[in-house]
């Protein structure tokens, strides 16, 4: 007898339509994403970067281990001992689109050299754009150092 009442007054309809009605007048949860951005984490993997010492001279040490550790085998590192005895990178490129985003060869950069910054607009039209040489690196690392900073001093007490 209920079920036939319930069938009869479309009972399921008018609860569906109050769920609406109750959602509807409640501020909404999307964002406009190209006007509006979303908070990102400190630890957020985006864009590869090399980094600078404050004196402008290259962090990387080339000491290899992010290229030994990168599991998708994305990085390729060639390196020169320079005169003051010293070895730095000749060669430092990243091809993207092998790349898993993993964050181990942050992690095992000694130096900090090489990070995972928070660009997350980097997309391309051919992918010879993703093969990152050592240019394009010291350049992302030039333009979002204030931002990578600050995300590794956050992330500090945390490492």
């Amino acid at each position: 007898m209920i079920r036939a009442i319930t069938s009869f007054a479309l009972w399921d309809f008018v609860q569906a339509h109050w769920l609406t009605l109750k959602y509807f007048f409640k501020p909404k949860a999307t964002i406009n994403y190209p006007y509006e951005k979303a908070p990102t984490s400190p630890r957020f993997r985006g864009e590869h970067a090399l980094r600078r010492y404050p004196n402008g001279e290259e962090r990387c040490i080339a000491c290899k281990l992010c290229e030994a550790i990168c599991p998708a085998l994305a990085i390729t590192i060639e390196a020169k001992p320079r005169e003051d005895g010293s070895r730095r990178t000749t060669r430092y490129d990243i091809d993207m689109v092998k790349c898993i985003y993993c964050g181990l060869c942050q992690e095992a950069c000694p130096v900090d050299a090489i990070v995972e910054g928070p660009n997350l607009e980097f997309a391309t039209e051919t992918r010879e754009e993703l093969l990152y040489d050592k240019g394009k690196l010291l350049a992302n690392g030039d333009k979002w150092e204030q931002a990578i900073a600050a995300n590794l001093a956050a992330d500090a007490p945390y490492r």
